[in-house]
This record gives structure tokens, C-alpha cells and sequence, in this order.
């Protein structure tokens, strides 16, 4: 029954996160990535707040933070607020189709990472896991056009790239931590706050935002920011099997890329299906001979879309 369960958890998650791409794009339109990032941020409080309420755990959150306030300062600094403003701003300066692949090889970015700052070694696999990874990332990022290495947007190339050092610092960082994962993510959104609000009145303010900008925006702070996540990590929780769950995220990207066709109508280029292929493939070859590993503890445990 428990595999059921998990089993159940971990697609809800996942059909949850492939619609985030689409969504992102719309709420886009409405709000700057500033904006975006303190609305979906608050929202994303509220519904973590609710899931600690319900599991009688909110009391334990000031004692949680006094334990270590520098460290959940640098966390929230990190993630949500450096991490998702870069990963908006590469939204909006690239087609969900290109930014959403060129993210997902934080995995592999992950690895090479762990090396450096865990002390982990890097296996024969893993060098080839980051040569189809990254060799992925050329392919999307040129349109197939690997000779003439131009872009369409350098900098939102380099910002989808970014974001995925930034999800895998926190990660390595987040190791470290043994506090219960619902409070940790919470204090994180609470700390930076501040920061993202202050940012955005500095950039302008906020003027008028039509009620379909809330509405959108509210649809990322449940789903890519609050609600999901503990699906995910209740689906860990509950399996046995942690590897088949896991490997659910695969089917993420492609859903996603079917989502932002059908509903905005964005081109999928051949060469995206192409690079997308590459980096997934390099991910199986990661996982396929690294299942006993510490890397492949923290990569299970992430979120499929950063």
C-alpha cells in the first residue's frame, strides 16, 4: 500500500512541476522576475506554513532558525531568492522550450560541484554523463547549429547556466542540514523576504497587476515552490525503492515541452528534442552505476525542475 502511495505522490509531483515551464512564461507576461519572485515567494509562505501546521511542526520553526541563523541566512539568500530570480530572468529572456532543458542539467553540474566542495570522486561515468550533459546544453542553446555557436540570447544562456550552480550550491549546502525539510525550505522563503521585497520597490514598485498576474503567480508559489516539494518528499518517505521514484523526473521535461506547444504555442525545435535526449541520457548513466552514492542521495531528494 505504501508503494502505492508512493507511487501516486511521486507522479502528482511530477505531472505538477511539467506544467511549471508554461507557467512561468504566462506569469511572465503579467510581472517582472522581481515581482514574480516576492508573489510567489509569499504565497509559497503561506502554503508552507499550512503544510507545518498540519503536521504540528510550526512551533519548532524559531527554534529551528536560533540554532543556526547564518546558515539559514545564507540558504534563503541562496535559494529562493539569487536562484529563482536568475532562473525568471533566463525565462524571460529565452523560450521556456530552450531555458527549461538548459536548467534541468543542474544534476550534472551537481556532480562536478560535489567534487569540490564534498570531496567526492568523479567516476568514469560521471565524465561521460558531463560530456553528453553538457554537449546537450550546446545543442539547445545553438539550435543544432554546433559550428557557428551563435545564440539568440547569450546572457539568458548564461542565466539558465547559473541557476543551475546556484540550485546545486544550495543542495551541497543543504547536506549539511538535519532539520526537518518542510521548516528548512520555509525559513529559507522567510529570510529572504525581505531581501526580494526590498529589491522590487528599488526596481519600481509594483503598479497595476491585472487579476491574471495573481493568479499565475499563485500557481507558482503552490506548485513549483510549496506544495509539491512535500509531495515529493513524501513519496521518498514511503518507497522502498527510492531509484524508481526518482526516476519519474525523466518524464517531466518532455511533458513540459508538449505543455508549452499545446497551450502558448512555442516552436519546439528539433534540436531541443535532440539536447534534451543528450542531457537525460548522461543523467541515466549517472544514476545507472552511482545508486550507493552520497551524490545520488541529494539529487533524489531535489526538485525535478531546478
Amino acid at each position: 500500500m505504501n508503494e502505492r502511495y508512493a507511487l501516486g505522490y511521486g507522479l502528482s509531483a511530477v505531472l505538477l512541476w511539467s506544467t511549471v515551464a508554461t507557467a512561468f512564461k504566462i506569469t511572465l507576461t503579467y510581472l517582472s522576475p522581481i515581482q514574480m519572485l516576492v508573489a510567489a515567494s509569499m504565497v509559497s509562505v503561506l502554503a508552507l506554513i499550512a503544510i507545518a501546521l498540519y503536521q504540528g511542526k510550526l512551533h519548532l520553526l524559531g527554534r529551528t532558525f536560533m540554532a543556526r541563523p547564518l546558515y539559514y541566512l545564507l540558504l534563503g539568500l541562496i535559494n529562493p531568492f539569487a536562484y529563482y530570480l536568475v532562473l525568471f530572468k533566463a525565462y524571460e529572456l529565452l523560450p521556456a522550450s530552450q531555458a527549461q532543458p538548459l536548467n534541468y542539467s543542474w544534476a550534472i553540474t551537481l556532480t562536478l560541484m560535489a567534487a569540490v566542495f564534498l570531496g567526492q570522486k568523479i567516476r568514469k561515468q560521471d565524465w561521460i554523463a558531463c560530456l553528453l550533459g553538457y554537449l546537450g546544453v550546446v545543442v539547445i542553446a545553438t539550435k543544432g547549429d554546433l559550428m557557428a555557436l551563435q545564440f539568440d540570447s547569450p546572457m539568458g544562456v548564461a542565466l539558465a547556466l547559473l541557476s543551475t550552480l546556484l540550485w546545486a550550491l544550495y543542495w551541497i549546502l543543504n547536506t549539511k542540514n538535519q532539520a526537518d525539510p518542510v521548516l528548512g525550505v520555509l525559513l529559507g522563503f522567510l529570510v529572504s523576504l525581505p531581501f526580494s521585497f526590498g529589491l522590487s520597490l528599488y526596481h519600481g514598485g509594483w503598479g497595476d497587476v491585472p487579476w491574471q498576474g495573481w493568479a499565475a503567480v499563485s500557481y507558482v508559489g503552490l506548485f513549483e515552490m510549496g506544495i509539491t516539494f512535500v509531495l515529493w518528499i513524501n513519496a521518498l518517505k514511503l518507497t522502498r525503492n527510492t531509484a524508481r521514484i526518482s526516476n519519474l523526473i525523466f518524464i517531466s521535461p518532455f511533458i513540459s515541452l508538449m505543455l508549452l506547444a499545446t497551450i502558448i504555442g512555442e516552436q519546439i525545435y528539433p534540436s531541443t528534442l535532440i539536447g534534451l535526449g543528450l542531457i537525460i541520457s548522461g543523467l541515466l548513466i549517472q544514476q545507472w552505476k552511482g545508486k550507493g552514492s552520497k551524490t545520488t542521495t541529494v539529487e533524489s531528494n531535489t526538485s525535478p525542475t531546478a
